[in-house]
């Protein structure tokens, strides 16, 4: 049996020419946002890909086949379904095989571009470690696909609303290289940065590239994580953050919202605390994580450019 799966005219023609592909998630589009606003964000960030030179694969399961990219129209009755899942690894070959339709998180995206040959995928923040998972249990699936499955995903980090030590100690377990793009700290997701190290630094595209070139060579499994800073313009400092976060994480519990609802919750509930806030810098974070993705991307169609090579640009500055 093979997977059924459908790739856009642009990424069929990207792929015949060995032109540089960046893999974009779609839950940003079902889950994230209303419409219109989650259409055009999910378009300014295909348009972001483009402009860098490289070609975007918005990802999605759309009637039992797995989309490879997605046409305008596609785009459009994805933004105004209703029931739309949201897959991870557990779920996503059920949705396949019954003939359903579903949104693609990071680990269902990193498991179709793996499938669909693509290296790179650009995010707005993996999920975690939660908060208070000593007693919950509750820890991201996308923490174990980055383990073993070989795409270099960028994002600003992890969410915030997370508990970053402990994710990032996961990952560390896990063998997940960590790559801070630009800084010594890493970012916070809202915040550009933190009160934790980086444990790895890189400053251009051509070294992100060559170590995810050279972990395939060594046969090591799994992939990079390259947290890549929100720009200073549009971050919201983490000490503004903390209360609001502290706040929409209370409600969560009082509630007994739990599982995949926890996530969407706590950042509709920031939205609100925030008056709008934390969703502009969310689209300017994932803006800047497809720029950054695209030089990647370019710099693997290259050949891995020698490290030194030029550099993409990095958050929305």
């Amino acid at each position: 049996m093979t997977v059924p799966m459908t790739f856009s005219p642009e990424v069929a023609a990207a792929q015949a020419a060995g032109a540089p592909i960046v893999a974009l998630e779609s839950t940003i589009i079902t889950h994230g946002m209303p419409w219109p606003q989650n259409v055009e964000t999910a378009r300014a960030v295909e348009a972001e890909v483009r402009a860098a030179g490289a070609v975007p694969a918005t990802i999605a399961v759309i009637a039992g086949r797995l989309h490879i990219g997605l046409t305008d129209g596609e785009l459009d009755t994805l933004g105004q379904a209703r029931q739309v899942a949201k897959l991870s690894r557990a779920d996503m070959a059920a949705c396949i095989a019954t003939g359903g339709t579903g949104a693609t998180t990071v680990a269902a995206t990193m498991i179709a571009a793996r499938l669909a040959g693509i290296a790179v995928f650009a995010t707005g923040g993996i999920g975690g470690v939660h908060r208070g998972a000593e007693s919950t249990f509750d820890i991201s699936a996308d923490l174990q696909e980055l383990a073993q499955t070989p795409v270099t995903v960028v994002a600003a980090g992890a969410k915030a609303i997370l508990d970053l030590p402990k994710t990032y100690e996961v990952l560390e377990t896990l063998g997940v290289p960590v790559i801070v793009f630009g800084q010594d700290s890493l970012p916070a997701f809202w915040s550009a940065t933190s009160d934790l190290p980086a444990p790895l630094r890189m400053d251009s595209a051509a070294e992100i590239a060559a170590a995810h070139v050279m972990r395939g060579a060594m046969g090591l499994p799994g992939g990079q994580l390259v947290a890549n800073p929100i720009g200073a313009a549009h971050e919201i400092p983490a000490a503004q953050l903390a209360p609001y976060i502290a706040q929409a994480l209370a409600e969560a519990q009082a509630g007994g919202i739990a599982a995949k609802a926890v996530t969407p919750f706590l950042l509709d509930r920031l939205f609100v605390l925030t008056e709008g806030r934390s969703l502009t810098a969310n689209i300017a974070l994932v803006r800047g994580n497809a720029r950054l993705a695209a030089g990647i991307a370019a710099a693997l169609a290259g050949g891995a450019a020698p490290v030194g090579g030029a550099a993409a640009a990095g958050g929305a500055k």
